[in-house]
């Protein structure tokens, strides 16, 4: 009954990351084709890339908490535990990119004092 529980948690999780991909991805092509010149437009083409890594990012924290809770409670064999690990690594290192590709700088990093908020 407990696993069966946890499986539908894993599920919403990995639902979720989908949805929010999607949306996301919906919505920043919609912003984009809204936008006058957008083909002539640099700032455009950045803004749009942002959102959409925005959306990709924010999508593959909600697989990989799913994936990290199916690791969790899920007892299974040595090499389903090794398979999920490849894909928790594999994901992070996706994302940490991305984060780079969007921010410009690592997650580690704090930002720029331009971009801090105020206190």
């Amino acid at each position: 009954m407990l696993m069966q529980g946890v499986e539908l948690v894993v599920i919403g999780f990995e639902a979720a990351g989908v949805l929010v991909m999607l949306v996301g991805f919906t919505v920043a092509t919609a912003r984009f084709l809204a936008h006058p010149g957008r083909f002539n437009s640099h700032a455009a083409y950045i803004a749009y890339r942002h959102r959409m890594g925005r959306s990709l990012l924010l999508g593959l924290d909600f697989l990989i908490a799913g994936d990290i809770i199916k690791t969790i409670t899920v007892p299974e064999g040595l090499t389903s535990i090794a398979v999920l690990a490849a894909i928790v690594l594999i994901r992070t290192f996706l994302s940490m990119t991305l984060h780079l590709e969007v921010e410009g700088r690592w997650p580690w990093q704090s930002p720029p004092d331009s971009e801090r908020e105020d206190d």
